[in-house]
Parts: C-alpha cells; sequence; structure tokens
C-alpha cells in the first residue's frame, strides 16, 4: 500500500496535464530580414605614396630608397592631424631578356597617411609628391561616426522587423505572433571608396582636389517569429 500509492498519484498528475497541452495555440515558424539604413558623410582620407626605382647595386638601392622615405617621413611628421606609417617595402632582381642573368635590382617602398583634415592631408600630399608618386587614395566613415550612426539605426531597424512580422501574419491568416529570435548586426564592413583626384597649381604647389562623399551605414534584424494560427 506505502509503495505504490506515489505512482498512482503521479499517473493522476500526468493525466490531468494532458488538456492543457492540447489547448495549447498552434504555431508556424517564419524566418524574417529587415533592414534600417542612411548615407553617412565619409570623415577620414587615406592616401598611400611610393617611391621606386633600379640600379644596378643592390646596396646603393636600398639606400637611395631610405634616403627618400627619410626625407618623406620628416616632412610628413611636421602636418598637425596627420596619422603617418610606413607600408610595405620590397625588392626583386630584373633580368635580361633571356631571364638568365640578373642586370640589376629593383626596389619599392610605401609611406600611408591618415587624416580628417582633407585640407592638410591634401596640402602634404601636393608637397610629398615632389619625390613620390601616388598608389591610392581613398575615403572611409571613422569608427565613431560610424557607431553613433548604427546605434540611431537599431531602434528603426527592429520597428521595421515588427512591421514585417505582422504582414507575414496577416498574409497567413495569423491571429498573433511572437518573436522566436532576433539577431542585429551592421550591414557591410569596411570598403574603401576609390576616388579620383584632378591636378591644380596652388601656390606653385600641385595639390588634390578632393570630395569624400558618402557611404551607407545599416543595421539588419535578422529572425524567426511564430505565427499563431485561430
Amino acid at each position: 500500500m506505502f509503495v505504490s500509492a506515489p505512482r498512482s498519484i503521479a499517473l493522476l498528475a500526468c493525466i490531468a496535464c494532458l488538456p492543457a497541452v492540447a489547448d495549447e495555440p498552434r504555431y508556424n515558424q517564419i524566418s524574417l530580414r529587415a533592414e534600417a539604413s542612411s548615407e553617412v558623410a565619409q570623415d577620414r582620407m587615406h592616401v598611400t605614396l611610393f617611391t621606386e626605382s633600379q640600379h644596378e647595386d643592390p646596396a646603393q638601392l636600398a639606400a637611395q630608397t631610405t634616403s627618400a622615405m627619410n626625407k618623406a617621413l620628416q616632412t610628413a611628421r611636421q602636418a598637425k592631424g596627420v596619422e603617418v606609417s610606413q607600408g610595405s617595402r620590397s625588392s626583386y632582381p630584373v633580368y635580361e631578356e633571356k631571364g638568365q642573368q640578373i642586370t640589376a635590382w629593383r626596389e619599392r617602398a610605401e609611406l600611408r597617411l591618415e587624416s580628417g583634415d582633407f585640407a592638410a592631408l591634401s596640402k602634404l600630399t601636393g608637397e610629398l609628391m615632389r619625390d613620390l608618386k601616388m598608389a591610392s587614395m581613398h575615403f572611409s566613415v571613422s569608427d565613431a561616426i560610424r557607431k553613433q550612426n548604427e546605434d540611431a539605426l537599431l531602434k528603426d531597424a527592429v520597428d521595421a522587423f515588427r512591421a514585417r512580422a505582422q504582414l507575414a501574419t496577416e498574409a497567413l491568416g495569423g491571429s498573433d505572433y511572437r518573436i522566436v529570435n532576433l539577431n542585429l548586426g551592421s550591414g557591410g564592413g569596411y570598403q574603401p571608396v576609390m576616388r579620383n583626384f584632378a591636378m591644380k597649381s596652388m601656390d606653385s604647389m600641385p595639390t588634390p582636389e578632393v570630395e569624400a562623399g558618402t557611404r551607407p551605414v545599416s543595421i539588419s534584424a535578422d529572425g524567426v517569429i511564430e505565427v499563431q494560427m485561430p
């Protein structure tokens, strides 16, 4: 008697819970995606300059390259508000026509500049291009500005997801929905935008005319909802 009583109570408890399971609402799961975006002015300018030369003596070639880079670095470091760093540096042999004998060596070294002050960087670029050549110039959105705009778009992305969820519910003839999961993420990534530039004479110094333009910043909302059917 004392051994079988707990089993009887457990059986009655399971039977009692069956109607509650049967009465739970029925749901259909749907994956949805929504996005909110805006155009943001690019506030960072990036310039890569380089020196490249050739010489029969690799030691003299290395000395020439080092001298050219040191001179450029000294000039660049004097510009206020410009971040200066050295890029890649490489050398390789130059062969004669048959490709069997080395006739000279060629070396290339890069100087990278970045700033939010376009006028200062443009002026510096013009000065350095007396001795160096330009490899590239592009613009980007700084991390602080990008995050500020993404935070502002977050609520818009969630509202857009809810609006799409409601439309999907109505299209399926559902009575209500609930969000199973929702993931928020920034759209795209760092994508440098290359720009052409025109050269003009300013106080006898060639200075690039630049136009940074804008770049889209977006927040996406990806998730799954369950639509309650009547």
